[in-house]
């Protein structure tokens, strides 16, 4: 077997010297290295800001977003949304280990695993797409992917259904984060709070602020709050334009007596709503972007441009411990798992 670097920089071919995800262009090849994880791929969930895009860049038509994403593939040797940037994470059967990892892991050929880096890394190469599930992001394919040796991974749990698992694993880093970030007595904003990160960042967030604390969950309309109401994840709702700053703010204010927030958290999937999720936090507080459409420079100017001092924090993928914490989550809530039964398996 050919030698292969940790990091995937031997699959890099445009421009030399780049790692994978910054890659213009990698080797889909699927000759494994001695240091690769070669999967048959059953699905992929296309990270929520890309789908959005393909959705709207083709009005919709499944069969558009189906040549949409194998140009992309064949272009860049790897699902990576030329627009947002993102990936997403995908679910496979172990078909090969390579020499150097054999001893190193324990994965085993013919087991399933969720891959828990991005698609916008992950070399790929797609033989037929079966099927699209437009609501809820997942494409069935048959297709292979290499993981890397840093790469990380999740063998799915057998109390589970496999693509249950993988919608969870999918947000796996926003409630996990959210663990981190929030305390006792907090008030919190979630904007898109009804979307799955939303619904998990909601549902950790209500057990850190404890009895003192505030959970505001933000839908785009009455339909989506009454939903959010049901499931009492939420102190108070408000339903508001997110690409409206000054209204998310005022309806705020509206149920937080007058005062801002302390933490912010963005599980949406468009772009423009930087400031949404900065302007309702007070001095001192925290903006936490869980959203690939964020975008630095609005974030940073825009702060800068209304006076707001403020921790912002870009939502990292992995935390330590972000699997265990997820799946316990839907284990731990009745309402949750019954949620993602409903709408993602």
């Amino acid at each position: 077997m050919k030698k292969g670097n940790k990091y995937g920089t031997h699959r890099v071919i445009e421009p030399i010297g780049a790692l994978p995800q910054s890659a213009n262009k990698i080797s889909n090849d699927m000759e494994l290295y001695d240091n690769e994880i070669l999967i048959d791929v059953d699905y992929l969930n296309i990270d929520s800001a890309s789908f959005t895009q393909l959705k709207q860049v083709t009005k919709g038509d499944i069969e558009k977003i189906k040549e949409l994403i194998i140009a992309i593939v064949d272009e860049k040797g790897k699902m990576q949304n030329p627009v947002t940037g993102s990936g997403g994470m995908l679910i496979g059967k172990i078909e090969a280990i390579g020499d150097v990892l054999k001893d190193k892991i324990d994965l085993k050929v013919g087991e399933k695993i969720a891959t828990l880096v991005s698609l916008s890394l992950t070399p790929l190469r797609i033989d037929k797409i079966i099927k699209i599930y437009p609501e809820i992001d997942r494409v069935e394919i048959k297709g292979k992917a290499i993981l890397f040796e840093s790469g990380i991974y999740a063998k799915l749990p057998k109390n589970m259904e496999d693509t249950l698992a993988l919608a969870a694993l999918d947000v796996a880093g926003a409630p996990a984060q959210v663990k981190n970030l929030v305390k006792e007595d907090n008030t919190i904003l979630i904007l898109g709070a009804t979307g799955k990160s939303g619904l998990m960042c909601s549902y950790m967030a209500k057990k850190m602020v404890g009895k003192t604390g505030k959970i505001i969950g933000q839908a785009r309309n009455e339909k989506r709050a009454k939903f959010l109401e049901i499931t009492e994840f939420c102190d108070e709702i408000i339903i508001a334009d997110v690409l409206k700053p000054v209204n998310v703010l005022e309806e705020t204010l509206k149920v937080n007596n007058g005062q801002e927030v302390d933490i912010s958290i963005n599980c949406l999937s468009i772009p423009n709503t930087e400031m949404s999720s900065i302007l309702p936090v007070r001095d001192g507080g925290i903006v936490y972007f869980f959203s690939m459409a964020t975008s630095f420079t609005k974030a940073a100017l825009g702060a800068e441009g209304v006076g707001k001092d403020v921790t912002m924090i870009i939502g990292n993928g992995y935390t330590v411990n972000h699997v265990k914490t997820t799946l316990d989550l839907l284990n731990e809530s009745e309402i949750l798992k019954k949620i993602f039964e409903e709408k993602y398996r």
